[in-house]
């Protein structure tokens, strides 16, 4: 994807497209999200199968490994589908990755409040078929659509206290350091260091948040990583290990087995099962 923005409504006829086509799990260099308002969603993501009705929204963050089928439902079939850079709406991405990372896929209720999404998505969409698209307009509807969806999950309780805790300056920054730093063999003083605070406060304020320490956070982003490497790639165990920070083989197969609950072959084996 080259454009910083792109909005498209996914149709029965494209839902039968991707059905006849090599659909294999792959990843995106770019944010995704897809409102459902006919038909099922069969998602592969998170290294799950996860089957979905409409009306939905789904959040596929940049790198996810992610395969999706739309399907028929007394036959309908349509979605809008929104993709666009991280860096189009930088702060909104951050809390929709904090929103949505337990579940990339939400079930919403039909009526009045769904259709108010399926109108700004119009109302983007108008703007962006323009011969010369105004971004900034677009930047602004996109921040409302986002808006509204948090709106209708606080209804839905389906995030508790999470999405106000999640707001925290220094989780925000601790999370943008993770993603510069996972692939590099550091701990919690290092990360607590470069937020200027000790480790303590800092593992506090993540168990707040997401019931993790620093260390478990860490691991788990690694682990992220190296599920995403074992299904997309040809690198053995110890070149993955390498890769994440992990000097010897034996010590990553460990984490990840204590992490997973399977080796790493063992992983890249089901998976390649359950994909092929």
């Amino acid at each position: 994807m080259t454009p910083l923005f792109k909005i498209y409504k996914l149709t029965i006829h494209d839902a039968e497209r991707i059905q006849a086509s090599v659909n294999e799990p792959h990843q995106h260099d770019f944010e995704e999200l897809i409102i459902g308002e006919e038909g099922v969603l069969e998602h592969f993501i998170d290294f799950r199968s996860q089957i979905i009705e409409a009306p939905f929204i789904s959040f596929v963050t940049k790198g996810k490994v992610h395969r999706l089928r739309p399907l028929p439902k007394d036959g309908k079939c349509e979605s809008w589908v929104i993709r666009f850079r991280t860096e189009f709406i930088p702060e909104t991405t951050f809390q929709l990755y904090s929103s949505f990372h337990e579940d990339a896929n939400i079930r919403m209720e039909s009526g009045a409040c769904f259709h108010r999404l399926d109108l700004l998505c119009g109302m983007i969409h108008d703007e962006y078929i323009q011969e010369a698209p105004d971004l900034a307009v677009i930047r602004q509807l996109l921040s409302a659509l986002f808006t509204m969806i948090e709106s209708e999950r606080r209804k839905l309780n389906k995030d508790n206290e999470d999405v106000k805790k999640v707001n925290s300056s220094t989780f925000r920054n601790f999370l943008k350091l993770l993603e510069e730093h996972y692939k590099e063999p550091e701990g919690v003083s290092f990360y607590a260091e470069k937020l200027f605070m000790t480790p303590r406060n800092l593992n506090l304020i993540c168990q707040n948040i997401l019931q993790q320490s620093v260390s478990e956070i860490i691991e788990t982003r690694k682990l992220t990583e190296a599920k995403n490497l074992l299904i997309t790639t040809d690198l053995t165990v110890a070149e993955i290990g390498y890769e994440l920070g992990f000097k010897e083989k034996t010590y990553f197969t460990h984490v990840f087995r204590k992490k997973a609950g399977v080796t790493p072959t063992g992983f890249r084996q089901e998976m390649t099962r359950l994909t092929s």
